[in-house]
């Protein structure tokens, strides 16, 4: 897994809220038994219209504004629906290195940005999920709309997301869980954690043996 430290990249914008995992990547996709080429059924559904090639000039992803995108900006509740890992390969695959969501006080029920089995599940492949409030959100899709190409940087050893607007730039700090951030910054998987503790392991197996 790559360290995750700073990236700066154009920001693109999904205004819908609920977004599940059949959504991001349909089932039909989930057959392969290798982990790459899942980016290009990114929101298929959404993506190409009924023949299943021809972009749908209706979707917000495949406006020329947003070519290269790599920092994705949505409504709450992301990433909903069953746990399939292959959603966050989706989304790393077809270029975005982190993804900005709203968590919201509906009725004193706080709605998070997003769903808890995909929040970890980025965390495993490297991609930054970043919750900022409802209002913090709703200017940053303001500015992108008024602003073609707008970039933003986000600085995980800051803990901040900076948009780069024209006249001058606008910084949004975030919190994240520090063993989480540590596990990014340094570009740990799983399999690295487990290999920080080789020694110990081998010692174990050895008295056990």
């Amino acid at each position: 897994m790559q360290p995750f430290r700073s990236h700066r990249g154009i920001v693109a914008l999904l205004d819908r809220a609920n977004v599940d995992t059949d959504q991001i990547i349909p089932k039909q996709f989930l057959k392969s038994i290798a982990r790459t080429g899942f980016g290009k059924s990114l929101f298929f559904d959404w993506r190409y219209l009924e023949d299943g090639a021809s972009p749908n000039p209706e979707f917000s992803l495949n406006a020329p504004r947003y070519a290269g995108a790599s920092v994705l900006v949505t409504r709450n509740n992301f990433g909903c629906g069953s746990s399939r890992e292959h959603a966050v390969w989706a989304i790393s695959q077809y270029g975005f290195k982190a993804v900005i969501a709203p968590w919201e006080d509906r009725n004193g029920v706080r709605v998070p940005g997003f769903a808890d089995i995909f929040r970890n599940n980025s965390v495993k492949n490297g991609l930054l999920t970043i919750e900022l409030s409802a209002d913090e959100v709703q200017q940053i899709f303001d500015w992108t709309e008024r602003q073609v190409g707008l970039e933003a940087t986000i600085d995980l050893e800051e803990q901040r997301v900076v948009l780069h607007l024209d006249e001058a730039e606008e910084a949004f700090p975030f919190e994240i869980d520090p063993a989480v951030k540590d596990h990014l910054v340094r570009g740990l998987d799983d399999i690295a954690l487990t290999l920080e503790h080789a020694d110990a392991i081998a010692a174990y197996e050895a008295r056990s043996s």
